[in-house]
């Protein structure tokens, strides 16, 4: 697999704009075109950004890991909701809970990766699928983002807040859970935070968009926010964010990666930038263990 840094900057702005729905495919690819040479087409290039589920870090069979779909029950007049319900085989006691909140693409394999890896660092994490109203994660990352799209969004938040409350309840669980989350899901965490005050004990936010600004004096958790050098989409909003922070006088505190892009935690796509993912990972650890335990 390349690395970001075999792409031009600006065609790794552009498929980050397809990403994230702000344009389709085809003006992708023709906007493309002029990065496509040596008999390289567009296509070809997309194909090569776009994620690929290779071996995971911690495998579905490890036998450190017992981990299983589960329903949980959605808010009042909805469906039920399903996530990937992760813990160690052999715990240490009742387990810190950690939700894990995907990208714009569902609960896809690497998500259920790092609930994965957070069961081998003895938390009980717990990662919801908020495609599950819609048949759930495709296997297809174009058709995840399509389906994504069609989301109500104000159903799903309500889905991520049950959610919290079904792990904050586990019977193994010590009743106090943080959250972790990846570009939609780090928005997510953000919004989470001034949700349930301090039934949020802790929050990890990896590239994720601001909330509302007005409900920041309502965050009662610690936050760590992991923001990515070349993102400038997300980069924007922060600023503001953290002024808001500041008055509302909530603990954060805030990495900025030199050189990565948006999405260099994910392993899976170019844009994976193995040092800062590293470093990133072993500061959620710590920060998780700091406030959960």
């Amino acid at each position: 697999m390349k690395t970001a840094h075999e792409f031009d900057q600006e065609l790794l702005t552009l498929f980050d704009a397809y990403v994230h729905g702000i344009i389709d495919r085809r003006l992708f690819l023709e906007r493309a075109a002029k990065y496509a040479v040596g008999g390289v087409t567009a296509a070809m290039l997309l194909d090569q950004l776009s994620p690929t589920f290779a071996a995971p870090v911690v495998a579905g069979d490890d036998k450190r890991v017992h981990a299983e779909s589960l329903e949980f029950e959605s808010p009042k007049g909805y469906v039920n909701a399903r996530g990937y319900l992760a813990r160690p085989a052999e715990p240490k006691g009742k387990l810190p809970g950690v939700l894990v909140i995907h990208e714009n693409r569902g609960l896809n394999p690497h998500i259920e990766d790092i609930a994965r890896r957070l069961a081998t660092e003895n938390f009980l994490a717990f990662a919801p699928d908020a495609l599950f109203p819609l048949g759930g994660y495709p296997g297809d990352e174009d058709k995840a983002r399509e389906t994504f799209g069609k989301l109500d969004q104000t159903k799903t938040k309500e889905d991520f807040v049950a959610a919290a409350a079904w792990l904050k309840a586990r019977p193994e669980g010590k009743g106090k859970i943080g959250a972790v989350g990846f570009c939609y899901g780090g928005g997510m965490v953000n919004y989470l935070a001034t949700r349930l005050g301090s039934d949020l004990a802790a929050g990890v936010a990896f590239y994720g968009s601001a909330p509302d600004l007005e409900a920041v004096p309502k965050i009662k958790a610690p936050l760590l926010i992991q923001s990515a050098e070349n993102d400038d989409r997300i980069n924007a909003s922060w600023p503001d964010y953290e002024k808001a922070l500041k008055a509302a006088k909530v603990k954060y505190e805030r990495h900025l990666y030199p050189g990565t892009q948006h999405g260099f935690n994910n392993d899976t796509t170019p844009r994976y930038d193995a040092a800062a993912a590293k470093l990133a990972w072993e500061r959620t650890i710590a920060f998780l263990n700091a406030h959960l335990r």
